[in-house]
């Protein structure tokens, strides 16, 4: 007769909460209870002034969804993902029963990141900055001396070389006319791919005269698409007539750039993408926005992070970085520690101690210098173990974004690692040694207050 299927049981009437299945010792438990995430939830709020429609998403999962992306270096489809089959990060995010079914759709996430804007992760970073004061990594004196560096924030584009850029505003171009309606005498779908494909193999094999005549006949190619849809850019509608504009001034700028020349369009969907060049034999030169990073001496926390656009000199940025540190812990430095780059810069109550200073230094001042390098190290995680290797958000809002959001997500890599730390020298376990903390870290949050 063979086995007898078993009936599943539908229907259960008592289900267990999410407190009574994990492991209450988890990291990510333990942060979920440093972070103050009342304040968080009121930052978010004032975002939502109307009552009608739909209710607002939990201001406490999205600012999860977000701690938990660049903590983990997840996409927004990733961190969907896993947050279902995770019951710690439903957890982190507030959920008191497991949940099956995904709490919002991916691209949530994009319209949430315009709504709260720059404001609103800044919030999210200064909530790590709480949480490790509250666990006790960090004291509130450990502002008073802080290092500054600048790094690169690469965009997610493709190398920009000259048969690229052309190519590509040739395919909007044509794609642009054919959704449109309009007729072009000649499209160049056929010639003008294998012509920058011969450009590449003209590069790879040196023949350089032969490759800058081929690049000179397929300029000519683009000029000829791009100013027959400009000759018909009257016909289109009112509406359409201001996009196809501006990819016409994108393709005008692409088509009149020269190799030597300042200010010059790397991409054609991100035109505030900048060269910059930070001495580095490995990359010369890297393609993104600059970004200034502000990090506790000692404990190498993250204080400060904002996206830098123009590419400006180091020196000029460390008033404007400092100013955000102040804002985001609540006390502003008295010394930073820079390196040569920060050359002739001199701030009021600051004392900048700069790499390679000799006048003036003691004992102490010496040691502190030689711990300025202890940046690039939380630089390079953010890079590999975080996002900021590649910003994959549009735009300089994106940059700004994205660049702060990586702070916070060092900050959330870095707590756990330095509590298991502090236990590990104390012979305690992180259970108990964070409810000895909790008294203290409320009284100071008191008197700081």
């Amino acid at each position: 007769m063979g086995p007898k299927p078993v009936t599943p049981q539908t229907d259960e009437l008592f289900v267990s909460r999410l407190d009574e299945l994990i492991n209450m010792r988890h990291a990510l438990v333990r942060l979920a209870g440093l972070i103050d995430w009342s304040e968080i939830e009121r930052t978010f709020g004032a975002h939502f002034d109307s009552g009608r429609g739909r209710p607002a998403l939990p201001p406490r999962l999205v600012a999860g969804l977000l701690y938990l992306q660049h903590t983990f270096d997840a996409s927004d489809e990733a961190v969907i993902n896993t947050w279902i089959e995770n019951p710690y990060w439903q957890y982190f995010c507030g959920e008191v029963y497991l949940q099956t079914e995904a709490p919002i759709d991916p691209s949530s996430l994009t319209r949430w990141r315009k709504r709260i804007g720059e404001e609103g992760v800044e919030t999210l970073l200064m909530a790590t900055i709480e949480a490790a004061r509250r666990g006790g990594v960090v004291k509130a004196s450990s502002v008073d001396r802080v290092i500054v560096d600048t790094t690169v924030m690469p965009k997610a584009i493709a190398h920009p070389t000259d048969s690229r850029l052309l190519e590509k505003s040739r395919q909007h171009l044509v794609k642009t006319a054919e959704e449109h309606g309009l007729r072009l005498r000649q499209n160049y779908n056929r010639t003008a791919p294998r012509l920058a494909a011969q450009i590449g193999r003209y590069a790879h094999a040196k023949q350089f005269k032969r490759m800058r005549h081929a690049v000179r006949t397929l300029r000519t190619r683009v000029g000829r698409v791009q100013r027959e849809v400009a000759r018909q850019l009257g016909a289109l509608p009112e509406q359409a007539q201001s996009k196809v504009s501006d990819l016409l001034a994108r393709t005008g700028r692409i088509l009149a750039q020269r190799t030597k020349d300042k200010n010059k369009l790397y991409a054609l969907h991100a035109p505030e993408v900048e060269c910059i060049s930070k001495g580095k034999a490995r990359t010369p030169y890297e393609f993104g926005v600059k970004v200034s990073i502000a990090t506790t001496l000692k404990e190498g926390l993250v204080v400060g992070m904002r996206s830098m656009p123009g590419n400006p000199y180091d020196g000029h940025t460390l008033a404007e970085t400092l100013e955000q540190v102040g804002i985001l812990a609540e006390r502003k430095p008295t010394t930073a520690i820079v390196d040569k780059g920060y050359r002739g810069v001199e701030i009021e109550g600051v004392r900048i101690l700069r790499s390679g200073q000799k006048r003036g230094i003691t004992r102490t001042l010496k040691a502190m210098i030689h711990r300025r390098s202890a940046i690039e190290p939380a630089i390079g995680h953010m890079k590999m173990d975080g996002r900021l290797g590649r910003n994959p958000l549009k735009g300089a809002l994106g940059d700004a974004l994205h660049a702060v959001m990586c702070g916070a997500g060092h900050n959330l890599r870095l707590i756990p690692a330095k509590l298991r730390l502090l236990c590990a020298r104390l012979g305690l376990d992180l259970h108990a040694l964070l409810v000895a903390l909790a008294p203290a870290a409320t009284l100071c949050h008191v008197a700081l207050n």
